[in-house]
Order: structure tokens, then sequence, then C-alpha cells
């Protein structure tokens, strides 16, 4: 019973999420029909395949779901089509989440992320991220028994999007078994290499790199806070090359400029820590879930693009965390939840008195960002005090 009910919160809270895209200002799924479509449609029509042809602000693979989502030919709509694979993968990873029914943590966990995608709302669906998200919680649940397939699906993952890599760290420091996991990896990156380069694509295969390296300061990044209430004479403005609106003004560049080697200090000091507390006995079970959420919360913390579907990442580190060790999940969970819940406010409700600067706006922002900091700090702490696992104590998988 428990079970169906799940499933039945499931479907409505992917419904609501549908549906508040088509309700909420703001266009919440411009993404989709703005950017996805024309994408999909100049691959499928000769029109020059990004990542391939030219370079491109994502991954190689990233164009897949999109075309996928385009040859869903009995939808009208685009964005519908869209949805449609999303909720498609979303339940492909919570038929494996929930599994029998029989394990209360895991029935805990996908209740758990019924309630986040509720809370996070459109954004959930109408981004790319939201394509890697369910094949990244995949991986991780598989890592305990099978870290090979888990390596592979969070490398497939990772060339959709690249936060996943910070799974990837987390799952290499954490593991045993980290070969498997590296190979797994390794032969999904070789095959899309090999396919790119094939398709005449060798010189922008790592476009996405550069791409990234040269954005500016996004309105939504933690960095871009004090620019928004009036560091510098900063002002928002529109990048037409990006496509994303940006804090330009004295200083924003020199902020920019360093915040992607603070973020490779930052993931590297935790990686080491996680690494300390393997040597000091700490077992996956106490271990990998808060270390995967500490590099994902870097991720987001430091970057300088900060856009609000980075927040559904959190999602998959702390639903395995539920899976695993529920008691110290808690605090972290639900304080997740207060960041999904602001930062639907922060987009799309909210949104335009954001670019207005308008100050209710931007302190629902600030709190926001600020919990995504607390997070971070609560992640660390939980990696740092990881302890070795009890001999009573089972992994649930």
């Amino acid at each position: 019973m428990a079970r169906a009910g799940l499933w039945v919160a499931f479907a409505a809270a992917h419904m609501w999420a549908i549906t508040l895209g088509w309700l909420w200002p703001n266009q919440p799924m411009g993404d989709t029909y703005l950017v996805y479509e024309p994408w999909a449609t100049a691959a499928l029509t000769g029109g020059g395949v990004v990542g391939v042809d030219s370079s491109w602000v994502y991954p190689p693979l990233a164009l897949a779901p999109m075309i996928i989502a385009k040859t869903l030919v009995w939808f009208s709509s685009y964005s519908l089509a869209w949805a449609i694979l999303v909720a498609i993968l979303n339940a492909g990873a919570f038929a494996l989440l929930l599994g029998r029914g029989s394990s209360r943590p895991r029935l805990i966990a996908a209740g758990y992320w019924v309630v986040f995608i509720t809370l996070l709302g459109p954004i959930a669906i109408f981004r790319i991220d939201a394509i890697s998200v369910p094949i990244a919680l995949v991986g991780l649940l598989l890592a305990a028994r099978h870290p090979r397939v888990a390596g592979a699906l969070v490398g497939v993952a990772t060339w959709i999007k690249v936060w996943p890599a910070a799974l990837v760290a987390a799952l290499v420091v954490a593991l045993r078994r980290r070969l498997s996991i590296i190979w797994g990896g390794a032969v999904v990156s070789l095959v899309i290499a090999f396919v790119v380069v094939a398709a005449g694509g060798s010189e922008n295969l790592l476009s996405f790199v550069a791409e990234q390296g040269g954005r500016g300061l996004q309105i939504e990044a933690v960095a871009a806070a004090p620019f928004l209430f009036g560091l510098g004479g900063a002002v928002v403005e529109y990048s037409y090359e990006i496509l994303t609106f940006q804090v330009t003004g004295s200083g924003t560049q020199d902020v920019s400029d360093a915040l992607t080697p603070i973020m490779g200090l930052v993931m590297l000091a935790v990686c080491v820590i996680g690494a300390w507390r393997v040597r000091q006995g700490a077992t996956a079970l106490r271990l990998l879930p808060p270390l995967a959420l500490a590099l994902v919360a870097t991720f987001i913390v430091t970057n300088k693009v900060g856009s609000p579907q980075f927040q559904s990442w959190l999602a998959v580190p702390i639903v395995l965390w539920i899976v695993w060790d529920r008691d110290r999940a808690k605090g972290p969970a639900v304080l997740t939840l207060v960041i999904a819940g602001l930062t639907q406010v922060v987009y799309p409700i909210v949104y335009q008195q954001i670019l207005e600067t308008q100050t209710p706006a931007l302190l629902v922002l600030a709190a926001r960002n600020l919990a995504v900091v607390a997070l971070l700090v609560w992640a660390i702490v939980g990696v740092w005090s990881a302890r070795p696992q009890p001999s009573s104590s089972t992994l649930v998988v």
C-alpha cells in the first residue's frame, strides 16, 4: 500500500511541476522551446550539430535527450515532450529506489524525492539538469554492489552536464573498488569521444570547458550577492552569447576569474579530508553520502553561474544518505527542502524583481544562497566526523 501511494504521489508531483511550467511567470519552460528545440531541429535537419560542428556550452551528450524529445512526434508541444521524457527517466530511478517496497529507508527516501520535486517546481523538469539527475541517482544507488555500472552511469550523466564529476570524485575516494568506478567511466568517455571525433568534432569535444571558463558572474551565483546589493556600482546585464543575466561592474570579472581555481582548491581539500577519513577506517556507509553532498554543494557555492536548476543536484546525495544512514541525513535533508522551496520562489516567481534588484526579492535569493553555504559546511562536518561502521550495521543497497 505504501509503495502504491508513493507512485501516486510521484505522478502528482510531476503533474504539479509540469502544470506550473505553464502557469508561473518568467518562462520556466523557456529553455526547452527557445534553446533545446532549435538545437535539436538543427541537428535533425542538417543545420549543424552543436558540440560537433561548433563549440557548445554543454558536453556533447547533452544533445541526445534534446533530439529524443524532438522525435516524440505524438506531442505537439516540445516542452510537453521534454517533460514526459524527464518523467520517464525519473520513473526508472524511482522504481529502482523503491525496490520491492520492503525497505523503510528506501520508502522514506522515495517520499523525500517526491516532496523535493514538488518544492523545487518546474525548474526540476524543464532543464537539461533534469536528465542527468535520475541517471546519476541510479549510479549512486548501484555503487555498492555494481561499481563498474555505477561508474558508467555517472560518466554518462557527466557527459550530459558536468556536475556529476563531483560524484565520480566522491565514489573514487570513498569506495574500495574505485578502479571499477574509474574503468566504467573511462569506457563511457572513450565511446563518446570516439563518436564525436568520428563525426568530425575533435576540435569541439571539450569546448564546453572553454565556454564555461569564459562566462561572467551570473546573478544567482553565491558570489554575486554583494554586487546585486550595489557593491562596485554593478548592474544586471543580459549576455546574448551565454543567454543568461550577469552582473557587471567594478570587481565582478576579478571575482568571476577567481571562482574556478577556488572551486578546484575547495574540492581538493574536501577529497583530502575524505581520503584521510578512509585511512582512519571510515566506511562508505558513513563517508560517501556526506562526501558526495559536500562536493556537489561546493560545485554550487563556488560556481560563477549558479542557475536555479543547480539545486536539483542536491537531491541525489541526500536521497542516497537517507537510504544508507537516515538518522544522520535528517538535518541536511530538511535544509535541502528549504533550499528547494526558496529556489522556486527565486525562480520563476520573483525572478523579474531580482532582475530589477528589488530588495525583498534579493533577500530571498540571499537567504537561499546562505542556506546552500550552510549545507556545504554541514556536509564537510559530516565528512570530517565520519567514523568506522559498527560491526552490527548493515549497508542497505
